[in-house]
């Protein structure tokens, strides 16, 4: 027997340093499964590699960033108002196509068994 697929959607999560120049280095990964009542996002900051894209970055302030993905893909208060919101909106909103530092690709989609393996597949192949 066949196990059961599911489809889900993800997005490679990018840090772009300078919007204009449309430069950027990839630092996580978001997946939504909804047939799962999945989300979960994974970071890791290349901080050398930002460096060489921008010196002037403010590592930190990117961190403070990218923490706040991870906090609202988690949800609960901690997330604050969007943190609140069903899982979809939660990734509506996170994947929303904006102009800031920390951005998110064009949403793409997929079938897995597991969506935690399959976070964690992406992660290794376009962040790491």
């Amino acid at each position: 027997m066949m196990p059961e697929r599911y489809l889900f959607e993800y997005a490679v999560i990018r840090v772009m340093p300078r919007v204009e120049r449309e430069e950027f280095i990839n630092a996580g990964v978001i997946l939504y499964c909804p047939g799962k009542k999945f989300l979960k996002t994974l970071i890791s900051l290349n901080e050398a590699r930002l460096a060489a894209l921008c010196p002037a970055t403010d590592i930190d302030e990117v961190k403070e960033y990218l923490a706040a993905f991870h906090t609202v893909s988690e949800g609960g208060k901690q997330g604050g108002t969007i943190g609140a919101l069903p899982i979809a909106s939660r990734f509506r909103w996170l994947t929303a196509i904006r102009s800031s530092i920390v951005q998110a690709s064009r949403v793409h989609p997929g079938m897995c068994c597991e969506p935690d393996e399959e976070v964690q597949k992406l992660f290794d192949q376009l962040v790491r």
